[in-house]
């Protein structure tokens, strides 16, 4: 074959080239997967979150110095890593201490032990802060609390619905309810007193992280059980401060020693939501998508808020959004 004849068949293998690079334009917003080095979906999950959360993301980036013994350098390491390709987690398993990557964990405890671990600045985001404060029955201050916090952990026992459906509004408003108490001393009334502790959120994080707390401890049996009961999630929390918007779910199926974590998360690229599962990354099917604004599911766990909304924005904004009112702290 002579020389002359060659070009047509170059053409054809640039067209193809072309096509190729069409295609990942197409697919520009596509991400990847998390190799499971075992067991560790829980920490795949978590870590996939962390990820597609721009803010921590954007400043895990930024602010990582070159110290290879901290967790900021691996997860730069990691976030580098995973916009171009599936990766593993084997640094970030080290640098946690985990040995043992077939022992099913909890995907909240290590998902709190990260934000503990990364330089303060990075993990701000994530961090809230409440104030209990108790008073006896003549309305006396006797103590005054404040404390960081993560995640806020929402007790899921006896839904009061006929369908034993647990609302998570419902959880929310109850978290901050006054409690009572008694034979609490009072140094001015100078005995002990029922009290009633107030609990009132202080500082709003950017990013509300509620914890569904389906693994309990059962003493007829001493063990942990899960609580499957069907949970029903707001898209939108309304708070006297701010408005909050979901944008992540962490799901638990199966039993408590040999279940399965995969993620939901909105992406803030193209306002689209993904389903993460360890190497395996895909969009939901439609009919999941249109019910994401009241979702019931059996297997949500956490539940990521971000802020959507200043207290003087317009309530007609929250009701287009299709959002449910809720009056906390």
């Amino acid at each position: 074959m002579s020389s002359k004849e060659n070009p047509p068949k170059k053409k054809g293998c640039d067209k193809g080239i072309v096509k190729r690079f069409k295609m990942r334009l197409d697919l520009i917003f596509d991400y990847n997967g998390l190799v499971n080095q075992g067991a560790t979906c829980y920490l795949n999950s978590v870590l996939q979150v962390l990820f597609m959360t721009k803010n921590f993301r954007e400043a895990v980036e930024s602010h990582c110095g070159q110290d290879q013994k901290t967790a900021d350098f691996h997860l730069k390491s990691l976030f580098k890593a995973l916009k171009t390709s599936e990766t593993h987690t084997k640094d970030i398993l080290s640098i946690l201490g985990i040995r043992n990557v077939y022992e099913q964990r909890d995907a909240a405890e290590y998902f709190e032990n990260i934000l503990s671990m990364v330089n303060p600045y990075v993990s701000k985001i994530f961090k809230g802060h409440l104030r209990h404060t108790m008073r006896c029955s003549e309305g006396h201050v006797t103590s005054v609390e404040t404390g960081p916090f993560w995640t806020l952990p929402l007790s899921i026992e006896n839904p009061s619905d006929s369908n034993k459906t647990y609302s998570v509004r419902d959880g929310f408003e109850k978290f901050f309810k006054s409690s009572t108490v008694s034979e609490m001393y009072c140094d001015q009334c100078n005995e002990k007193t029922y009290s009633t502790i107030a609990c009132k959120m202080e500082h709003h994080p950017e990013i509300l992280t509620l914890l569904l707390k389906r693994f309990e401890f059962d003493y007829h049996s001493m063990s942990y059980t899960k609580n499957d009961c069907c949970v029903e999630v707001p898209h939108t929390l309304r708070t006297k401060n701010c408005d909050y918007e979901l944008y992540a779910v962490v799901d638990h199926v199966g039993s408590l020693r040999g279940g399965h974590y995969t993620a939901r998360i909105k992406s803030y690229d193209d306002h689209n939501w993904y389903v993460f599962d360890d190497s395996y990354v895909r969009q939901p099917n439609p009919q999941s998508i249109s019910h994401m604004n009241n979702e019931r599911s059996q297997s949500v766990y956490l539940l990521m808020y971000k802020k959507s909304r200043a207290p003087d924005q317009p309530e007609e904004e929250i009701k287009k959004r299709g959002g449910i009112k809720v009056w906390a702290s």
